[in-house]
């Protein structure tokens, strides 16, 4: 039987072993795993969410609280439209976390970083500029592009020096989001180098209906977007992604003609992991019910997490003035009203259902979205006496994927 190590994915010019990380927020994918997965040859991510916060972790910055101070006077204003980014705090701490991970770069594979467009940021088009723009400066390898369909993405750095030669990726769910996609970039002679197709098994926020995900299926949607690019004359490599659990599974998407895979799950419980023990041990401990798909996100995604997130029906205050990652060209989230609307009718017990502060909650880990085949993680694992299972690190869980030939 066939092991994916039998397999390359080609970039350009360049060859990697075809394992993808997902970039997994916030700080999830860790520069430790981002440097190892580069080290053994594949590309992993970074994740540029909640950015400001990540720089202030690494590197002593203090983004979050001077944002603080600038608008906790207005706190009380129920429209944050004045809660406004310093575009060059995130330009700087973007670059921040991109130029301090690839200066310790070694081994033959390549970093990337996953930029969302969902992350509006009260300035959807200039502070994604910013995220890009500190990026590139930072000296990435690649940028995916993510949470949103990015149809302007391409042109917010056509002149930026590094355009043509940085790997530029977008993700999709669907053959349509592509061919919208592609008519925006066509007149700037300039194609995106690699295609995520991210299927309704993925972790976090799905590209699909919250009554239908489960209607399709990641074999059907690589093959339609494939079609597509034939019918195209264009030649991009394919990246299936989503509840692609085993090796087996990852050659078979190579065996339909997949450039690679991107896989996150088995990931997120690695030693490098950004996530805390006690959601670690949570994920290994859930059972297949555990994992649903609900709307709690104010982004209007749906999104995949287990049940026992601490961030479902709590009732954080809306922490706009600090944090605001979510919030929309006019100022505007729906958690804030939902929050509003929980104090007027329950002032003593707030408890928020149908929404959550996912700012607030990403930051502290409360918010345990996962892949639909988390439940396999105890498959990975030896659970010790005291209950405890087992972390493995990103090497040992990348040469799974690699050489492994089971079912």
């Amino acid at each position: 039987m066939k092991n994916l190590d039998q397999y390359r994915l080609q970039i350009g010019s360049k060859e990697y072993i075809p394992i993808m990380i997902g970039g997994m927020g916030v700080d999830i994918s860790t520069p430790t795993m981002a440097l190892e997965g580069a080290r053994l040859g594949g590309i992993a991510h970074l994740s540029d969410a909640l950015i400001c916060a990540v720089s202030d972790r690494y590197f002593k910055t203090s983004f979050v609280k001077d944002r603080f101070a600038k608008y906790k006077g207005s706190a009380h204003l129920s429209n944050k439209s004045f809660a406004q980014f310093d575009l060059q705090d995130v330009v700087q701490a973007t670059r921040n976390l991109v130029s301090n991970t690839m200066e310790k770069k070694q081994g033959p594979g390549d970093i990337f970083i996953n930029l969302m467009e969902k992350l509006t940021m009260n300035n959807p088009r200039e502070t994604l500029h910013a995220r890009l723009i500190g990026a590139l400066d930072g000296g990435i390898d690649g940028i995916s592009l993510g949470a949103g369909l990015h149809l302007g993405s391409f042109d917010l750095i056509k002149d930026h020096p590094r355009f043509r030669d940085v790997k530029l990726g977008i993700i999709v769910s669907s053959q349509r989001a592509l061919r919208l996609f592609l008519k925006r970039t066509v007149k700037l002679k300039r194609h995106p180098d690699f295609i995520v197709v991210e299927g309704p098994l993925a972790g976090g926020h799905l590209g699909f209906g919250m009554d239908d995900w489960f209607k399709y299926d990641l074999k059907t949607i690589t093959l339609e977007v494939m079609e597509f690019l034939k019918k195209e004359s264009l030649t991009i490599p394919v990246i299936p992604a989503g509840g692609i659990f085993t090796g087996s599974d990852a050659v078979k998407m190579m065996e339909i003609g997949a450039s690679g895979v991107q896989v996150a799950t088995r990931f997120t419980v690695t030693k490098e992991s950004g996530l805390p023990d006690k959601a670690k041990q949570a994920y290994f401990e859930a059972r297949e019910e555990d994992i649903i798909v609900n709307g709690v996100s104010p982004t209007g995604y749906p999104m995949r997490m287990l049940a026992q997130s601490p961030c479902i029906g709590a009732g954080t205050k809306p922490n706009c003035e600090s944090m605001g990652y979510i919030l929309d060209r006019d100022g505007v989230c729906s958690y804030i009203e939902a929050y509003r609307q929980a104090k007027e009718s329950q002032p003593d017990h707030i408890s928020i259902n149908d929404k959550t502060c996912l700012c607030t909650q990403m930051r502290s880990y409360n918010t345990w979205t996962c892949g639909h085949l988390t439940s396999r993680l105890k498959e990975t694992s030896h659970r010790n006496e005291d209950g405890i299972y087992q972390q493995l690190t990103v090497e040992e869980v990348f040469n799974d994927y690699r050489y492994n030939t089971e079912l």
